[in-house]
Formats: C-alpha cells, sequence, structure tokens
C-alpha cells in the first residue's frame, strides 16, 4: 500500500493547476508563537520537493515571528474542484539566501517594491502612508534592479506527515495519512 506522498503531492498539485480557477498553489499556513496560540494565513507555495515545500515572506512579519519561537507549522491545501485535500506537518528552516535571491529576482517590479515598502503584519495608519512609502521605493529603485531586501525571504517546511483526503460520497472519505521517521514513509488510514 505505501508510496512516495510526495510523488502523489505532485500528480495532485498537476491536476490542481488545471481545474482550480485562481491560485492553485494558495494554501493555508498554520504557525504558533511562544505561547502556543495559533494563527492561520493564506500564502503561495513557491516551491516544493522531497525536502520539503517552500514559501517566501517578510521575515519581520507575525508569520516569521511565530517561525522563530516555533520551528514547526502546517500547511492545507483545499482544491474545491477536485474535492481534495492535502495537510501537512513539519519543522521549519530558512531557505538559503541564493535562493531566496533567485526567486526574489523572479517576482514582479511592483512586488519587489512592495517588499521594501511594507512592514508587514505592522499596524498602518492609513492606506495613504504605504502608497508614499511605496511611491519613494519607486523612485529610490528608478533605472535600477531592485536587490532583496534583508529582511525577506523564504521558509521551508520538511515534512514528517501528508495526509491526502478524497471527498466520497455520504462523507464517507480516504483519508491516506504518510508519517516520516528517520528518513522513510510508513502509510495507513485514518477513519473518515
Amino acid at each position: 500500500m505505501s508510496e512516495d506522498p510526495i510523488a502523489l503531492f505532485d500528480a495532485w498539485y498537476a491536476e490542481a493547476r488545471e481545474t482550480e480557477i485562481n491560485d492553485s498553489n494558495a494554501v493555508a499556513l498554520a504557525t504558533a508563537d511562544a505561547d502556543g496560540r495559533p494563527s492561520v494565513r493564506m500564502v503561495l507555495l513557491k516551491g516544493h520537493g522531497p525536502d520539503g515545500f517552500v514559501i517566501y515572506t517578510n521575515r519581520e512579519s507575525r508569520k516569521a515571528g511565530d517561525l522563530a519561537v516555533n520551528r514547526h507549522a502546517a500547511l492545507l491545501f483545499h482544491w474545491k474542484s477536485l474535492r481534495r485535500q492535502v495537510r501537512i506537518e513539519g519543522s521549519v528552516s530558512m531557505v538559503s539566501d541564493a535562493e531566496s535571491d533567485a526567486y526574489f529576482a523572479s517576482r514582479g517590479r511592483d512586488s519587489q517594491l512592495g517588499a521594501w515598502a511594507s512592514d508587514q503584519s505592522r499596524p498602518l495608519d492609513s492606506r495613504e502612508t504605504f502608497e508614499n512609502r511605496f511611491a519613494e521605493m519607486q523612485a529610490r529603485f528608478e533605472g535600477g534592479d531592485v536587490p532583496r531586501p534583508p529582511h525577506w525571504g523564504g521558509y521551508r517546511i520538511a515534512p514528517d506527515r501528508i495526509e491526502l483526503w478524497q471527498d466520497r460520497a455520504h462523507r464517507l472519505h480516504e483519508r491516506r495519512l504518510f508519517t516520516r521517521e528517520t528518513g522513510t514513509w510508513t502509510e495507513g488510514l485514518l477513519f473518515p
């Protein structure tokens, strides 16, 4: 019964990219702070493979603060068009500067400028303040490349649990749970 859960994810993800109208790479990221208070938000998956699932963010944001004190996170993909979801839990590490630089360089210019202009997750007195800061960044980097801000980069969630959930009639769903210990995946089923 055992299969590679990353290969199964790849197949489901490829299908989702064909059937989901918007953001098939949208994933809920759950973190917890030092007191165990949970927080969840939608982010975009920007890479994945056997070593983990990669997202990028401002490293001074609330999620980054949570990850600094609690290096465990959970991801949830929900592909309504396929009636499937994938739950992933694991430990978190920062991706290398080189990997962060490469991804940042691939972003649209306005997204790059926004990374400089935004104090992500912190209080904002007015939209005008943010728009003024964005205009300042446009002027600052006019005519040149926009480098990656030092406070911006990627995180990799290395999975130790992956659950693939498939909708079935009458709520008799199929749930396959993969757990990894010492580098080896084992598979089991969960009651719906």
